[in-house]
């Protein structure tokens, strides 16, 4: 299971490009609020109910947790205190962490690219603090998948598919989408 969070300001392309293609890949997401509701509005106002909210979510037996960007959607869930303590324990016991767009600014802050290159949004460099920063639409860095903003966001699905499942199965779904982009990794 990959669960993909939900904040009030997220940016819409970048989670449901997500939700859509690792369902054609055959994996399960659950879209997870923090919200206190699950009916979450991205920041060009387009409702979004999630599957789960926050609480309900099983992290023992998930395989990957995805941050989209967006704000103020990465400013909320970057003050989400269970959420900031549930990716750090999430990346210190190996499993993979993802974030597009100003999102990895969220795993900067929580410690978690550290020693990792790492892409976010163009301006925000700074933002990754004691990250490397590395150009590219996507950037995989051990446990963490890191891309930079809307119009990556087919890569960065295509990447979080290939690291769960194999280049294959990136390739299969690309093909079946006709998407001619780049998604190395």
């Amino acid at each position: 299971m990959v669960y993909l969070f939900l904040a009030n300001g997220f940016e819409e392309i970048e989670a449901l490009t997500v939700v859509d293609l690792l369902r054609r890949a055959d994996l399960q997401i659950k879209t997870v609020s923090i919200m206190e509701e699950r009916l979450v509005y991205g920041a060009h106002g387009i409702g979004v109910e999630a599957d789960i909210l926050f609480d309900q979510g099983d992290y023992d037996r998930c395989a990957m947790l995805v941050l989209p960007g967006g704000m103020p959607g990465t400013t909320n869930l970057y003050n989400h205190r269970a959420l900031n303590q549930e990716l750090k324990k999430f990346y210190e016991t190996g499993k993979p962490v993802a974030a597009i767009c100003a999102a990895p600014m969220v795993l900067a802050k929580a410690g978690i690219l550290k020693d990792h290159k790492a892409t976010i949004y163009t301006g925000m460099e700074a933002e990754l603090l004691d990250a490397e920063h590395a150009e590219g639409s996507v950037v995989v860095s051990g446990n963490v998948i890191t891309s930079k903003g809307p119009g990556t966001a087919m890569d960065f699905a295509l990447a979080i598919i290939e690291y769960l499942k194999g280049r294959e199965a990136a390739d299969a779904v690309a093909a079946e989408l006709l998407y001619g982009g780049c998604h190395e990794v």
